[in-house]
């Protein structure tokens, strides 16, 4: 292939193209198999969905295929930095690698010396869901006796919540989506977030004449693609699923058969939600009643309804309740028996992972702190309870997440990062708001220009993403910056001095997948169990084979650090509970932070075409609301809960109910007028179980500016 390659900006690329295929390493759900236009063996031009594996089936979401415009962006950072101004500044200079890598072992040296070695805090999440590149920050953790990092900030509400009834995270194979006669999308908004979701769905209504529910807090792009659209209050689920089992029992659409033989307490279940009726529900979620029954009266007379239960909706302090209670429909109905029928979340159980080499699990000291993600603001900001009894944080290394946008209470984080007595480096791709609060700043690569493996959450595939372009500038891999500073401050593992592909081959044989010869060969592996598996036919992964409508709470079995928020006061059974943020006379909104189309998390807000099609920060707010208040449409208001107040445009629209306030994506600070973005607003308390974020559970109120928002 010798002809011109557009490239997402309009200018071809002449050369010659090689199409190489890859794996998208984000955030996501989907970890999309990739084809990738690679130019001269410099650059990349085109990037494409590969057909060859079933789940990505050739689809892509738009803000990938045009990665061009990231990886060559003129704005990456390109060689090592310190700073020479004050903290947050922007004034740094360059230095070579070796002074800046010194002065990194100079800093976690001189904090282990002066507070111990669990005053260093290595601090990581998803910026790539690499296993390599992610998980291998952990290895120099745990050979240091550094503080640990307790991952919070997505999971720790919605893993439980699915697991508390089926023992297990996983599910019917997603493919069987487009097999279903009946598709429920719950709290997802998948047109945004996970394209594939939508593939598969609007085939199953394409072939099958499947109908399609989306149930949601606001009327978004996935709504609209939906049959059957239920737009709730914000943390309202379990009200909603409740009622619709009132009704599935009510008449006798509830398999009976199904629950005497797999289920631990269906006769107690029933008799619970005999008073959880459709107009008990309707009360609390804002669904009209006849919706409710209609909804119900679907998926009743419908067994193969596939429930494709997001992360969204389990954003809220009672997410965990919810995410069980919808889980808990496909089991009522007998769902699970049919192939496109069951319920499904995330198939992390599948893989059977060996992580000792990559994570260093092989000397890992269980008695050190392991310190709560999204409290980082708390912590460095020396909250006693917060940092567990233990010494201050004086150093933190920062790997692949920008917790100074990202993570909640944004005031406490900037404020603990500005302290001066602590030491801080990020290794980054751009000048993120944390890097800029950096003292020594690293360049990183990006994934087509290291090896690295990828297992999908949303999916059932193992897939190799290898190197294809040599990294730009000094840009250094993850894998080769923890080496370097685990040599310099002493830490001893032999995963230090190997490769990533020799990593990656001792960890596919060591968990039974094979050799990396083998995987390079193959490209995939379908790690799908049988279907008798999947569905639980022979019953549910406890001891008893049954599923629980009853769950012991603190005993579900997902990693955890202990018990954590009012796990006492959660109900025993599927309920509305109580204990999210409600709306009161000082704060008369409830607001969530959703995602947006053209953004993950606060990646890709560096990029031309996802910033103008996003445009600028808004928050959506019902006309009603909003002709009360005298305010209109594009006007900067101040958007403010408990825990801080920011500056934002006012976005009028139907798409959101009264009384729910909707703003989408994690922009940069200095997209705000204020400099504040929108994790000033969000809060860091756990949920039961197990912690976690409540990034959509807010109570807040609006108030007129005046004048235009830029």
């Amino acid at each position: 292939m010798n002809a011109p390659v557009p490239t997402m900006s309009g200018q071809a690329l002449s050369g010659q193209v090689v199409r190489r295929p890859s794996v998208c390493p984000h955030d996501c759900p989907s970890a999309c198999a990739l084809e990738i236009d690679v130019v001269d063996g410099t650059r990349i031009g085109r990037v494409y969905g590969a057909e060859g594996q079933t789940y990505t089936a050739g689809v892509i979401c738009a803000k990938v295929a045009r990665y061009a415009e990231r990886v060559h962006h003129r704005e990456r950072l390109l060689h090592p930095l310190r700073r020479v101004g004050p903290k947050g500044s922007g004034q740094f200079e360059r230095i070579p690698w070796d002074e800046a890598l010194d002065r990194v072992a100079d800093g976690f040296l001189a904090a282990e010396r002066d507070f111990g070695a669990q005053s260093v805090w290595p601090y990581h999440y998803a910026g790539t869901m690499g296993l390599v590149m992610r998980d291998g920050i952990k290895r120099l953790a745990h050979a240091k006796g550094y503080s640990r990092f307790f991952s919070t900030i997505c999971i720790n509400t919605s893993w439980p919540g699915f697991i508390a009834g089926t023992g297990r995270l996983a599910g019917p194979d997603p493919r069987e989506m487009a097999k279903a006669d009946c598709v429920v999308i719950w709290g997802t908004n998948a047109v945004a977030t996970q394209v594939n979701v939508m593939t598969h769905a609007v085939r199953a209504r394409k072939e099958r004449g499947a109908k399609i529910v989306v149930i949601d807090i606001y009327d978004n792009a996935t709504v609209k693609q939906a049959d059957m659209g239920l737009v709730l209050r914000p943390g309202t689920d379990g009200a909603l699923a409740c009622a619709v089992m009132h009704v599935l029992f009510r008449d006798d659409l509830a398999d009976r058969d199904f629950l005497a033989r797999f289920s631990d307490c269906p006769d107690e279940f029933e008799e619970h939600l005999k008073t959880r009726t459709p107009a008990w529900a309707a009360a609390i979620t804002g669904l009209a009643e006849a919706d409710i029954e209609a909804f119900a009266r679907l998926v009743g007379t419908t067994k193969r309804t596939f429930f494709r239960l997001g992360y969204g909706f389990s954003r809220q302090r009672n997410g965990a309740v919810n995410m069980h209670a919808a889980s808990c429909i496909a089991t009522v109905t007998g769902a699970w028996q049919y192939e496109g029928g069951g319920a499904f979340h995330n198939n992390g159980a599948i893989y059977h992972w060996r992580k000792s080499l990559i994570e260093g699990l092989d000397v890992v000291d269980g008695t050190t702190r392991q310190l709560d993600q999204s409290k980082i603001g708390r912590i460095l900001t020396g909250d006693p309870d917060a940092l567990l009894g233990g010494p201050p944080v004086k150093a933190l290394l920062v790997q692949s997440t920008n917790p100074a946008s990202v993570a909640p209470e944004q005031g406490l984080v900037k404020q603990g990062f500005a302290r001066e007595d602590l030491f801080t480096v990020v290794h980054e791709q751009f000048m993120t708001e944390t890097a800029m609060r950096a003292d020594i700043v690293l360049p990183a690569t990006m994934f087509m220009e290291h090896d690295d493996i990828y297992a999908g959450g949303g999916h059932q595939y193992i897939a190799l993403g290898l190197k294809l372009i040599e990294p730009p500038g000094e840009c250094r891999s993850n894998h080769e910056v923890i080496g370097a500073i685990a040599d310099r401050v002493g830490a001893q593992h032999r995963g230090f001095a190997m490769s990533p592909r020799e990593i990656i081959d001792w960890t596919l044989q060591n968990s039974g997948w094979g050799t990396l010869a083998e995987l390079e060969e193959k490209r995939y592996i379908d790690c799908q169990p049988s279907f008798d598996e999947a569905h639980y036919v022979k019953g549910f992964a406890w001891p008893d084979k049954r599923f629980r409508f009853k769950p012991d709470w603190p005993k579900v079995p997902f990693a955890n650090a202990g018990p954590m928020g009012p796990v006492d006061r959660m109900p025993a059974l599927s309920d509305h509970w109580g204990v999210i943020e409600e709306a009161n006379a000082a704060f008369p909104f409830r607001l969530a932070t959703s995602p947006a189309r053209n953004f993950l998390n606060s990646t890709f807000t560096e990029t031309p075409t996802s910033l103008a099609r996003e445009e600028k920060p808004t928050v959506m707010v019902n006309p009603l609301d909003a002709a009360e208040l005298g305010i209109v449409d594009g006007e900067r208001i101040g958007l403010e809960t408990e825990r801080g107040a920011i500056a934002i445009a006012a976005r009028l629209t139907d798409a959101v109910r009264r009384g729910v306030l909707i703003a989408e994506s994690i922009w940069p600070d200095d997209a705000y007028e204020d400099g504040r973005g929108i994790n000033h607003l969000t809060g860091a308390d756990s949920p039961a179980p197990f912690g976690g974020a409540a990034f959509h559970d807010n109570r807040a109120r609006i108030r007129r500016l005046g004048g235009t928002s830029r």
